[in-house]
């Protein structure tokens, strides 16, 4: 079985119709698992009123990990696909992603291609690349393409996505759940890098689709936003990178990349994202890492 672990932050709509799009679409046994992380209005009460068969967990607004976190502590499956509840499936998936995990022993973790929602010939993610020593710069494959099947085919990734991505219980087991440090962004990135510290293969699956309508909780261009990532960027550094390698690596978010960031909202006159980005960084560089 799989536990589907999704986590509710006043976006009752969006998660009402991604459990729908399960019950319509998918055959492989699952249970589905909601995480209201504090939602200003009771919306979990409301889920577990129109779905009576899914399990609703209450819970105060732990940021992202710590929302799917909750959601582990009631999960039985053998596979847990934590998935984002601003996403939908048009046809079946799970079985693929189980298969995927199953075809090896050390394949730890996949992801499937995810598609725009409201743009569903347009790809949004078929894979990572690793980060760059020092600068923290990465890629998503197939960002904004047009699906003409130039990604069709399976291959390993650097990180799985966040919104769609699915890991066995006995390597979870292993690694452990993910870090609550950040509250949002890179949470992915850290799991994935200790997978990867551990031996296991991670993988993008292209048979299986998610259409994504992208963040309903921190949208672009907004102050929470930008403190979220200069923060995630450098706690990430800090606890992912050793010796000279994350000197270097603080060092030049601190010095080169948050300020040239920062200036270059203040010439679009965006002060408060340019306060954002140097509050962000400066965070992420006296908050715990553990």
């Amino acid at each position: 079985m799989v536990s589907i672990i999704t986590v509710n932050y006043n976006g009752l709509a969006d998660t009402c119709e991604l459990i729908e799009s399960f019950r319509i679409h998918e055959t492989y046994p699952y249970e589905f698992i909601v995480v209201d992380n504090g939602s200003f209005l009771p919306e979990g009460k409301e889920i577990q009123k129109r779905y009576p068969e899914v399990k609703v967990v209450q819970n105060t607004n732990t940021g992202f990990a710590g929302g799917n976190n909750a959601g582990l502590k009631v999960a039985e499956g053998k596979y847990l696909f934590f998935i984002n509840n601003d996403t939908l499936i048009h046809e079946p998936i799970l079985a693929i992603l189980t298969h995927r995990l199953e075809a090896e022993e050390k394949n730890g973790g996949v992801s499937p291609m995810l598609k725009y929602a409201y743009a569903p010939d347009t790809i949004q993610y078929a894979g990572y690349t690793a980060f760059s020593p020092i600068t923290l710069r990465n890629k998503m494959l197939g960002e904004h393409e047009k699906d003409n099947g130039q990604h069709s085919q399976p291959q390993e990734t650097a990180s799985l996505h966040g919104a769609a991505m699915m890991v066995r219980r006995d390597v979870l087991q292993q690694v452990g759940p993910m870090t609550e440090v950040y509250f949002l962004f890179y949470e992915e990135f850290d799991w994935s890098a200790r997978m990867h510290h551990l031996g296991y293969k991670l993988w993008y699956e292209p048979a299986a689709a998610v259409y994504h309508k992208e963040s309903m909780t921190a949208k672009r261009g907004m102050p929470q936003r930008e403190f979220y990532l200069s923060r995630a960027r450098m706690i990430y550094a800090r606890r992912n990178l050793l010796g000279i390698e994350r000197f270097l690596s603080c060092m030049y978010i601190l010095s080169i990349a948050a300020p040239k960031k920062a200036v270059t909202y203040l010439l679009n006159k965006k002060q408060p994202l340019a306060a954002a980005v140097f509050r962000g960084t400066f965070s992420g560089l006296i908050s715990k890492k553990q």
